[in-house]
């Protein structure tokens, strides 16, 4: 066991000034699971458990307004979104409380909460899920709005759920294996991510993760939007110039639908980039330079605007979402009684005409 466990931390490569694992251990900390309780890390923690917190409950009224607006079939990709977004927030919570309690893991049962929870597998799951799902979404736009006619062919019900099963199946297989290879506990302490059989192994991952999860999907969205855009005002210049009257209104209420939808991914599509750029970057950093680590404070700021595209997806659709912003702004009890002041004073108007009328 005492040999297996040399072997284990020969191998351990992780993101400090140096690869002993003596040097590893002495720092007393987890490079994902952290077990100091003050310091930076320790309100780092605090703030994502108000992170996931704030996530859950606004991605669940999101839901709760798709639901009763019926986008929910409508847009089965932007529901199985904000799905993603919901069990990331709940996740974040589960993680992140568990890690302030600071748990010396022992045996199978140690081993299986480092793989799953405290290794942020599942969390990473859910994110990397929501990543291939906003790019399921960037092409269902892309196809409905470049191509109409091919889109009706080709968007089928099966397809869009062939779609969001896919972005749950992806995410969980890819990060499971990566995790099972790349976990372990020692010192019954959890390490997450960080151990690799070479050095050129951690590097390898380190480019292809950067290029496949930043660099190809931000290329991706500009192409596609770009093109989406483009389209968009080209259809609104013929339509200004060729409808008719009676054919202008219909035509320009569905372009205004589509617009609004397209309009509203893209903000999410930015804020996406924007949030987890730090974190990919550092990411790379800490795959190929030894002298960056997952205990400094860049690394933490970095995971925070990760965290924080979680929880600000909920406002923009909130603000950007017609439908969904009509049934929230039912649920505001000012708003409703605004709106029964405005019926009863526009009843009693209403009875003094009739009555001056009979006068």
């Amino acid at each position: 066991m005492t040999e297996e466990g040399n072997k284990t931390t020969s191998h351990l490569f992780v993101a400090t000034a140096t690869t002993q694992t003596n040097q590893l251990q002495s720092t007393g900390a987890n490079t994902v699971t952290s077990s100091s309780s003050n310091g930076v890390a320790f309100y780092f923690q605090c703030a994502v458990v108000v992170i996931g917190v704030v996530g859950a409950v606004t991605n669940g009224l999101i839901l709760y307004a798709m639901i009763v607006s019926k986008q929910h079939k409508k847009q089965l990709l932007i529901f199985n979104q904000n799905v993603f977004d919901l069990c990331s927030s709940l996740v974040l919570v589960t993680t992140y409380t568990l890690k302030l309690c600071n748990i010396r893991l022992s045996g199978m049962l140690g081993y299986l909460l480092c793989l799953l929870i405290l290794s942020e597998n599942l969390l990473w799951c859910s994110i990397i899920g929501s990543v291939i799902n906003l790019l399921s979404i960037t092409v269902e736009r892309y196809l409905k709005v470049v191509y109409p006619a091919l889109s009706k062919k080709v968007l089928r019900r099966w397809v869009l759920w062939s779609a969001m099963v896919f972005a749950w199946i992806a995410s969980v297989v890819y990060n499971m294996v990566l995790t099972y290879f790349t976990t372990a506990v020692i010192d019954q302490v959890c390490y997450g991510y960080v151990i690799w059989n070479s050095r050129v192994a951690a590097v390898i991952h380190g480019v292809w993760n950067f290029m496949t999860f930043f660099v190809v999907v931000v290329c991706f969205f500009i192409f596609c939007y770009g093109r989406i855009l483009f389209v968009i005002r080209r259809q609104a210049s013929v339509m200004a110039h060729h409808s008719t009257h009676a054919s202008s209104t219909a035509q320009a209420h569905s372009h205004q639908i589509q617009s609004n939808v397209v309009k509203t991914m893209i903000l999410v599509s930015a804020v996406y980039v924007i949030s987890s750029m730090p974190n990919s970057v550092y990411y790379l950093l800490v795959n190929i330079n030894t002298d960056f680590t997952l205990l400094d404070s860049g690394y933490y700021i970095a995971m925070v605007l990760e965290f924080l595209y979680i929880c600000a997806n909920p406002f923009i659709y909130a603000t950007k979402f017609e439908p969904v912003r009509r049934v929230l702004l039912d649920l505001i009890p000012c708003k409703k009684s605004q709106q029964a002041g405005d019926g009863e004073a526009v009843q009693m108007s209403g009875s003094r005409t009739a009555q001056r009328a009979r006068n």
